[in-house]
């Protein structure tokens, strides 16, 4: 029996975790597929005249059992991968990608679809259901339907190289980031690195059977090497190492990958009548053209590069001191953790015993209860992935509103970062409102055995903006799963999350959370106000880095052949030009392992987490205005997160706010301007 061919009948419908195999995976797919291709050839054959209900509808509701294990597969292939997986998922790619393929291009299909499209002003559809024709239409146009047959043959052979070499982006930049690690028995090399930090690296020695202490490109054990370690030539070392991902000539080099890969998305574009691949994409979000985002970006550079040469110039004179008159990107971290010190007379490490996790998902759900009225009660009879992942019931007025898997902290099998994900989307159908099953993915230090999951406050913060994408999740509520939750334009999905990272710096909020874990004393007042009072340090500097990865992003893809004479390294270092701030080394590049544009779903887009900066500002201080914990104005924002993509986010955003956003609510919180 293969658990994934059945229905899922558990509590909640949840997945199926502790029963599925790996061996499962590949026959499931097979299977699901067929049936799926079964489902729309009922659509395409239906005798009976087009209409919204029997072919876009239908559509809509086809193919959910194939849905959920796609999403529990891909999902896996993130938190929980191994060589088979990995493997496994090089071969369901294509398979995904033809199916998909086989759809969009199905010309019966099609005429169907714009035979009701055609007729969409006579129809009495309502708000969403015309979007949901719109979304349908323009997906098959977009996706090759007007092309000849000999085009959709090429298109589809685009798009299963892309999603096969996409993929290996991926598999390669994981598999450099694991080969990695420094291993250091003098403890002297370790000056200045806090002895909890130490604690967990030699727990992590531990693990591989060494002595000594451990250092890994995850983000928990470098940071805090780079942010602390006094010996200047292993901040070199480890940086080196992790400019070098992906980057080296060796296996798992991504070099030529990226070029294949911009490539292949120029000719899709081309294909499809865009002038080139930044054209195809934008045309989707609420950007809507390259000018338009280069304009925004540079806009950005020019407000913020004098506050950035002026942050680095105090970074310069600390290092002064120490005899460093060269300072480099390796120092950079170092440097501003003392400036932080001095200004603000805080550091991480001594915030972290006021930051137990626990405490700090406690203050999240209590957050979202305050706000929208949710309430979260840890459950133990559903089945999960892995043994440290928790899971939450979540419910509104008594009702079941949704389902939660936090999982926290670094393993081998679990890719780098932080993001939230879906088992199950949000629908309704026949009077049903079938609810999420949302996913937070962290890689937070473990706990020790003396002491709990400490986190830093960047930590805190990312779990607030990975719970931000969870309640755009938990909170949907429409009729259409592929409308629901984070289901919007790209550069509107970032709103949800960056908004809620606001609270982080709000005295009145952090009193209720930010406990020493041993004593229960509150953080000090004073530190709270100078926490609140640092949310804008090295802003510039951030500001620019951002925009340097969004103007390197647009350059990829609006480019035409600019690659082709050129290596990755020289292409990076000419794009980035304008906003780097250090000199560039020559052994190591950012491209080979930007996974949001060559794996993720941010190719020409990565710009949006600035674009979606200016929306949160913006939201932030009509709460700030009006009390940030202002219940009319929290209802106002429900309706906008429960909406996901019915509505264009634009007119969301109005609704919300009663006016367009304004780029000055950015400048004032960033720069005081």
């Amino acid at each position: 029996m293969n658990p994934l061919l059945e229905k899922f009948n558990t509590k909640y419908t949840t997945s199926p975790f502790e029963e599925i195999k790996e061996e499962h995976y590949l026959p499931a797919f097979q299977e699901l597929i067929k049936t799926s291709e079964k489902e729309i050839d009922e659509i395409t054959n239906n005798s009976e005249k087009p209409t919204f209900e029997n072919t876009i509808e239908a559509m809509a509701f086809s193919g959910e059992q194939l849905d959920r294990v796609s999403n529990i597969f891909f999902n896996i292939n993130s938190a929980e991968t191994n060589d088979e997986i990995q493997k496994i998922a090089q071969e369901v790619s294509p398979l995904l990608t033809e199916f998909s393929s086989k759809i969009s291009q199905n010309e019966k299909l099609f005429e169907r679809i714009k035979s009701v499209y055609d007729q969409k002003d006579t129809l009495s559809l309502n708000e969403e259901q015309q979007m949901l024709l719109n979304e349908t239409y323009k997906g098959f146009v977009r996706s090759g339907a007007l092309l000849s047959e000999e085009d959709k043959k090429k298109l589809e052979k685009i798009n299963m190289d892309l999603s096969i070499k996409s993929l290996q982006f991926g598999q390669n930049a994981l598999a450099s980031t694991n080969a990695y690690f420094k291993h250091i028995t003098n403890k002297d090399k370790l000056k200045g690195i806090p002895e909890a930090i130490l604690q967990q690296y030699e727990e992590d020695a531990k693990e591989k059977g060494l002595e000594g202490y451990l250092i890994t490109l995850q983000y928990p054990s470098y940071l805090p090497a780079m942010t602390y370690a006094e010996n200047r030539e292993l901040r070199k070392e480890l940086a080196l190492a992790n400019g070098k991902k992906s980057f080296d000539d060796g296996e798992f080099d991504n070099q030529n990958l990226i070029k294949e890969i911009v490539k292949l998305r120029q000719e899709k574009a081309e294909l499809l009548g865009y002038k080139n691949y930044a054209d195809f994409v934008l045309e989707e979000r609420m950007a809507q053209s390259p000018a338009k985002v280069f304009e925004f970006l540079n806009e950005l550079l020019e407000r913020a590069t004098p506050y950035a040469q002026k942050e680095i110039e105090e970074l310069k004179s600390l290092a002064k001191v120490d005899g460093i008159d060269d300072i480099q990107s390796y120092d950079h971290t170092f440097y501003a953790e003392k400036l932080r010190k001095q200004k603000f007379d805080i550091d991480d490490e001594e915030l972290k015993p006021y930051l137990q996790l626990e405490k700090v998902q406690e203050a999240v759900f209590g957050l979202a209860g305050k706000l929208f009225g949710l309430e979260f009660k840890e459950i133990t009879d559903v089945q999960k992935y892995h043994q440290d992942v928790k899971t939450y019931e979540i419910t509104e007025n008594g009702n079941y509103k949704a389902l939660l898997y936090a999982d926290y902290h670094p393993r081998k099998g679990k890719r780098a970062g932080a993001w939230m994900t879906s088992y199950k989307n949000q629908y309704k159908q026949n009077g049903e409102n079938s609810r999420p099953h949302i996913s937070v993915v962290c890689n937070f230090t473990k706990p020790t055995k003396d002491t709990p999951s400490l986190l830093t406050f960047q930590e805190v913060t990312t779990l607030f903006h990975e719970f931000g994408h969870a309640l755009h999740g938990v909170l949907a509520d429409t009729q259409y799963s592929n409308l629901s939750g984070t289901s919007v334009k790209w550069d509107f999905v970032e709103l949800p999350s960056q908004f809620l990272e606001n609270y982080c710096y709000e005295p009145e909020f952090l009193k209720t959370f930010a406990k020493h874990y041993q004593t229960g004393e509150i953080l000090p007042t004073e530190k709270i106000e100078k926490l609140s009072q640092s949310k804008s340090f090295m802003e510039g500097y951030q500001t620019l880095r951002q925009l340097g990865f969004g103007l390197l992003d647009m350059a990829y893809h609006t480019e035409v052949g600019a690659l082709e004479n050129k290596s990755v390294k020289e292409f990076e270092v000419e794009k980035t030009a304008v906003t780097n701030i250090y000199p560039s080394n020559p052994e190591t590049a950012a491209s080979p392992s930007f996974s949001h544009i060559f794996q993720g779903g941010y190719s020409a887009g990565y710009y949006s987490y600035k674009w979606a900066e200016v929306l949160d500002a913006d939201a932030f201080q009509y709460f700030k205005e009006n009390g940030i914990f202002n219940p009319e104005i929290a209802a106002k924002y429900k309706i906008l997160l429960s909406s996901g993509g019915t509505k264009n986010p634009m007119e969301l955003y109005k609704n919300f706010r009663g006016r367009e956003p304004k780029v000055e609510s950015l400048l004032k919180r960033a720069f005081g301007e």
